[in-house]
């Protein structure tokens, strides 16, 4: 019985490129297993999209001088082209500037108003003299209260990962022009956080055994310590509060923006001509739903995401459709550091994936980060490592036993599947030992333990070079070409298992494997930027098609005389050299990137 399986991303703000950080927390992780659940047969909603709102975008816009409409919607444009080219499998990657997601945002404020889960009050935040206007979180510098870290943001340290309050920083300063900011008193609404304790300690407490261990502790402990947070805030950008006399305030943008899984879920469904099809993954009481996100949005998404949708159970919904459902795990990854040296925007130590892309295949990327990913602890991007484990592995383990066989099969039997006469004992194992493999990965995905499930394919793609280093065929083909063929019908049959196993993790150079082996179609379906009209304005999304997928998890099973392709390379070797190379550009300016305004 296929399952409904929602994958959701966290929302990158739309105010800069998306760099390996990005990848390596959520995006390549959630695009493995979207692509995994499809195999299998499952229905799939994995949905995402820029986070339009916020100081983070008004900073950039200050910075540059142009209005925050313009930085978002440019750097959007760059997250649908970044992600199509990696191969991020969306049903929808859209945007938080929606007419769709202001009318669900504000709907699920009234909501939480009507039932009491919002209340005003009055709130001392820093005011500038000179700019004559409250600062947002974002526009605060200052010393960590906690840790004493010099350039903590108003919102969050970036040295202890703690969540702050602007007024608590140790010598605050306006990033806009240094001066020093006042407090004075202003009205908001808060979210009554601590009305929801009870019902968050018994969700976190109930068969969570699946969730990573730090993820679950991180979570238990912050529940005791809850206080009611404010929702609104004093600025001009976002989504407006629809209450007379609030006109002039916005929604804070943490509130609206985990809001998106559920608005854009409504905006697929819409979008697909089906529109209470979201229903299926959110009061489906079999269904599951995924956030795949970073380590310091886990309070977000395992307290206060969970506790709006307690508070609004019911929304859109009739009394035979149930209950909302809560997420059902929370993978969040640890951070990938660069060079031994944390991702810092303002130094530009960072991996530019707009930027690698002109360099690298979207796989030799993927892979690279599914290996090395922060699942449990820290990693680190090496280039050292990248050019090693594309050498070693996807070239000479994967890429050359495709190539190698392939060939041979062209050269010897007529490029076509030969018939294998009787198997030896040793096909049989190796086959056995592939096919097997199946359950093994298949447990391992399922329980979002990515990177041993790729590690676990790459040695069996090893086993099989083992295989074909004891089996007879190269030497033997002009003496013996019955017992040749046999070694070559196995291996064709193990690199058809292979493929699959591979594919979630490699989509591009799997689905040529799939076509060097004969068959036509496609493994997974189509990509697509398009755009879509609301009533005031379009806007565009990156869309997953699954129409004509044919790929299915199960092992290969390759018929005799199938007619085979003449392959072509999978990877190229990377030489040393490149590793001195990309180092040098750590740390260096990016001027020949295009920017918001043309500047």
């Amino acid at each position: 019985m296929p399952e409904y399986i929602h994958v959701s991303l966290a929302w990158p703000y739309a105010n800069g490129d998306m760099h390996a950080g990005h990848l390596a927390g959520c995006y390549i992780p959630a695009d493995i297993y979207a692509r995994y659940h499809r195999l299998k047969g499952n229905h799939v909603l994995m949905v995402s999209g820029s986070d339009a709102h916020g100081t983070p975008i008004t900073v950039e816009a200050d910075r540059l001088g142009v209005p925050p409409s313009e930085v978002f919607e440019f750097y959007h444009a760059r997250f649908l082209e970044t992600q199509k080219q990696i191969g991020i499998s969306y049903d929808l990657f859209t945007h938080t500037d929606t007419e769709n997601h202001h009318r669900i945002a504000q709907d699920i404020f009234l909501k939480l108003l009507e039932r009491g889960h919002l209340y005003i009050q009055q709130q001392r935040l820093l005011y500038s003299e000179t700019e004559k206007r409250f600062l947002p979180d974002r526009y605060v510098e200052g010393t960590c209260p906690i840790c004493g870290y010099a350039d903590a943001r108003g919102d969050q340290c970036d040295n202890c990962g703690n969540l702050l309050d602007a007024v608590d920083l140790i010598n605050p300063r306006s990033k806009t022009d240094g001066s020093t900011p006042v407090v004075r008193e202003t009205e908001h609404y808060f979210l009554d956080l601590p009305a929801f304790i009870d019902r968050l300690r018994e969700y976190l407490s109930d068969g969570k055994e699946h969730w990573r261990p730090n993820v679950l502790r991180v979570s238990q402990n912050k529940v005791g310590e809850l206080k009611g947070r404010p929702i609104t805030r004093d600025i001009e950008w976002g989504i407006r509060v629809p209450l007379e006399g609030w006109e002039n305030k916005r929604m804070y943008v943490w509130f609206e923006a985990v809001m998106g899984y559920f608005t854009a879920s409504v905006e697929w469904a819409h979008n697909t001509g089906q529109p209470d099809a979201w229903k299926k993954w959110w009061y489906n009481p079999d269904a599951r739903i995924y956030n795949f996100i970073g380590k310091d949005n886990i309070e977000f998404h395992t307290i206060i995401w969970p506790a709006e949708l307690m508070g609004i159970d019911g929304l859109y919904a009739t009394e035979a459709d149930g209950h909302l459902n809560l997420p059902y795990d929370v993978p969040a990854n640890e951070f990938m550091n660069i060079e031994s040296q944390q991702f810092s925007k303002s130094r530009n130590w960072a991996i530019w994936i707009p930027d690698i892309l002109e360099r690298y295949h979207p796989d030799q990327i993927r892979y690279y980060i599914a290996m090395t990913a922060p699942e449990t602890r820290d990693s680190d991007w090496s280039w050292d490592g990248f050019v090693t484990r594309n050498n070693t592995e996807l070239l000479a383990a994967w890429g050359n036993l495709v190539n190698r066989v392939l060939k041979f099969a062209h050269k010897h039997f007529d490029g076509v599947v030969p018939d294998p006469g009787e198997l030896r004992e040793m096909d049989r194992a190796i086959i056995e030992q592939v096919e097997s493999g199946f359950d093994r990965i298949d447990g391992l995905l399922n329980a979002v333990k990515l990177r041993d499930a790729l590690a676990e394919t790459m040695a069996l793609a090893r086993e099989v070079n083992g295989y074909l280093d004891r089996a007879p065929w190269f030497k033997v083909v002009k003496e013996d070409r019955q017992a040749a063929a046999t070694t070559i019908y196995t291996a064709l049959r193990c690199i058809d298992g292979l493929k699959t196993l591979f594919a979630p993790f490699l989509p591009f150079t799997s689905q040529q494997v799939h076509e060097f082996l004969g068959y036509d179609g496609a493994l997974f379906g189509e990509q697509a930027i398009r755009t879509y009209q609301e009533s005031e304005r379009a806007h565009q999304a990156l869309t997953y098609d699954p129409s004509g997928a044919i790929g299915r998890w199960e092992p290969g099973n390759l018929p005799v005389g199938q007619a085979l392709r003449e392959p072509q390379p999978l990877f190229r070797k990377l030489e040393p050299s490149l590793v001195d190379e990309e180092r040098a550009r750590l740390g260096q300016p990016r001027d020949d990137v295009p920017v918001p305004g043309g500047r």
